[in-house]
């Protein structure tokens, strides 16, 4: 078992396979922004498999594949496959902004993928186009429901909640999730980069009440996977809402997990520097046992919270650097 030097358990790897998007959505890559990450320092599906057995084998049972947009990576139903298949890994998930989903759905849940999160921040066309920088909101649709289709479940709405650009359409986005059989996570937007900086940031908690009083939400001490979101759901169970609210109240004591970049770079915290370089290692031929001892020693490293609130500007580099 991975065990962090505050006492908290660390079981959940978040692996970045690509730091490539296909949107631009305004809280996260820059317009313009050219520092991607070159393909030769991406780490191969081989060396992937090595590190994620590593940590399957000192105790990690989630594992999510992310971005960027990870359906962007030529073969990563197959690099899905393969991990599922790892002993000891119970959970494999996926962050998509579904925009690729349509195709990959099926192929998706034969490879052993499970549950979905989704991108979705408006119902409305011009808002989405806003957000993400292109006509994204018809795709999306037709991987969200092609999702459905394939049985992938549960799947979760990822909204970044944002003042003067969609805080008047959750509601609208909560009956959506009713009708689809969705759950629908609320989230604040980070201070990532410059991008996270000037997000137009809102307070999720106000919102929280109201929607725990227009639906009768009560709280919830199951866990959906995990992340670090609360939940609330109707007394018919036709409804669950979850926030994730690093800035208003951050979630820093119970969190379980570090972050795989795409270039092999393990990061200790999203809002902090603390991280190790995997790539030089394994390209140096280091051997299973010094992989997990490194792995265990990086652990060492996590801090204890992130500081968005005290020092935002204190991370320079963008979500999708990170890993999602």
């Amino acid at each position: 078992m991975l065990q962090d030097r505050f006492g908290r358990r660390i079981d959940y790897v978040r692996l970045s396979v690509t730091d490539r998007c296909d949107l631009r959505c305004n809280y996260c890559i820059p317009k313009g922004f050219k520092g991607f990450e070159e393909p030769s320092h991406w780490l191969t599906f081989d060396e992937i498999e090595r590190v994620i057995g590593a940590f399957a084998r000192l105790g990690t049972r989630r594992v999510r594949l992310t971005g960027g947009e990870p359906l962007l990576r030529r073969g990563v139903t197959e690099l899905a496959a393969r991990l599922s298949a790892l002993p000891g890994l119970d959970d494999l998930s996926l962050s998509t902004n579904a925009t690729q989903l349509a195709r990959h759905a099926q192929a998706l849940k034969a490879a052993g993928v499970s549950r979905l999160n989704v991108s979705l921040d408006s119902l409305r066309r011009d808002c989405m186009t806003e957000v993400t920088g292109r006509d994204s909101l018809p795709q999306i649709l037709d991987g969200l429901m092609a999702a459905k289709a394939a049985g992938l479940a549960p799947i979760k709405i990822n909204m970044v909640a944002m003042q003067g650009v969609n805080e008047h359409d959750i509601e609208a986005m909560v009956g959506f999730c009713i009708e689809h059989g969705f759950i629908l996570r609320l989230i604040e937007a980070m201070p990532m980069g410059d991008t996270g900086r000037n997000a137009q940031y809102l307070d999720v908690q106000p919102v929280l009440a109201r929607l725990r009083d227009t639906f009768g939400l009560t709280p919830q001490t199951a866990t959906l996977g995990g992340g670090p979101a609360r939940y609330w759901a109707t007394a018919d169970g036709r409804f669950t809402l979850g926030v994730i609210s690093p800035i208003s109240q951050h979630f820093c004591a119970t969190c379980n997990r570090v972050r795989l970049s795409v270039d092999g770079t393990l990061y200790m915290c999203l809002g902090q520097e603390e991280s190790v370089a995997l790539r030089p290692l394994l390209r140096a031929g280091i051997s299973d046992t010094e992989l997990e001892n490194v792995i265990r020693d990086a652990i060492e490293l996590k801090p204890e919270r992130h500081e968005f609130r005290e020092q935002p500007g204190k991370v320079v580099r963008i979500m999708a650097k990170t890993g999602g």
